[in-house]
């Protein structure tokens, strides 16, 4: 990588990790909607590499059926919807996104309906767990996080904070498997992404793992730097998996990156793909271990 690469994508990198700050401090409506361009730009993306491989999903409806999954998990977060109708839209979309591939003039094959609803779930059940974690509320998810004015409390969220927490460990995850797999990565970790190194993805570990004990003990999660060394080894574990998994979509679409919508880091899919299914899996390990073990 040049000199010129290098600074495009660390510039791409801390605009894209301010512009995740704000609208994570600005949570609400903000976070929702960010989210939803964010999705949509990716869900571009993911179509476009499918439709390399002579696939043709359910572009407009699977679209259409990602914001509504998103609006209404904000919704059902406001408590302004229901759990039941909040939990009805997935399955009626995928319901929704097979019809219409039924009613084309050229009827959709089993690539096409696997492809749409693995879109739907990929870019649009999973990324709405980011709207789940944003708007815990539970203070004693964060039992150590006991903040010096109302102010402060009301900005600091325990939502918040856990949110922060997983994108912090994941950052960790990503900034230990590049350094780690640059300075002694020799054995390849996966013929699917060939840069990736065995080295690397240990040296994400330990950086994911050292930062989830450390938030673990400053918020004061029950076991301490067990339950943070868990919860970090699942993020970086599952940031791995995101990554891997659109590695081997890009590869098979003959494509080395997702678009080039970011300099120096390729496209939208390629900028989130460790933060898909990090979210879902930090919203349920916080929410049903942390309660088990609380005093």
């Amino acid at each position: 990588m040049t000199s010129i690469s290098k600074r495009k994508r660390l510039r791409s990198g801390l605009a894209a990790g301010a512009f995740g700050l704000l609208i994570i401090g600005l949570g609400g409506w903000w976070f929702a909607v960010a989210l939803s361009v964010i999705v949509h730009l990716a869900l571009l993306e993911f179509f476009r590499m499918a439709q390399f491989v002579g696939i043709r999903p359910a572009t407009k409806t699977t679209l259409v059926a990602c914001h509504l999954l998103i609006i209404t998990t904000q919704l059902g977060a406001n408590g302004n919807l229901s759990s039941e109708l909040t939990s009805a839209v997935l399955p009626l979309s995928g319901a929704a996104i097979c019809g219409w591939l039924l009613l084309q003039p050229k009827t959709g094959s089993m690539a096409d309906v696997a492809v749409s609803i693995f879109g739907l779930f990929y870019l649009g059940f999973l990324p709405s767990h980011w709207l789940k974690l944003r708007s815990i509320n539970n203070e004693g998810l964060t039992p150590s996080l006991d903040l010096p004015t109302d102010y402060w409390a009301n900005f600091l969220s325990p939502g918040m904070t856990i949110t922060l927490v997983a994108c912090l460990i994941i950052v960790a995850s990503d900034i230990g498997s590049y350094f780690i797999g640059q300075k002694f990565g020799r054995r390849p970790l996966s013929p699917i992404s060939p840069g990736k190194t065995i080295e690397g993805a240990i040296g994400g570990f330990i950086c994911a793992i050292t930062m989830g004990a450390f938030t673990a003990l400053f918020l004061g999660f029950p076991l301490g730097l067990l339950f943070g060394s868990l919860l970090g080894a699942l993020v970086a574990l599952f940031a791995l998996v995101g990554d891997l998994t659109e590695s081997m979509m890009k590869r098979n679409a003959g494509l080395k990156d997702s678009g080039d919508a970011l300099p120096g880091h390729g496209g939208v899919l390629d900028r989130i793909d460790s933060y898909l299914f990090t979210p879902a899996v930090v919203y349920y390990t916080v929410n049903l271990i942390v309660p088990l073990f609380s005093g």
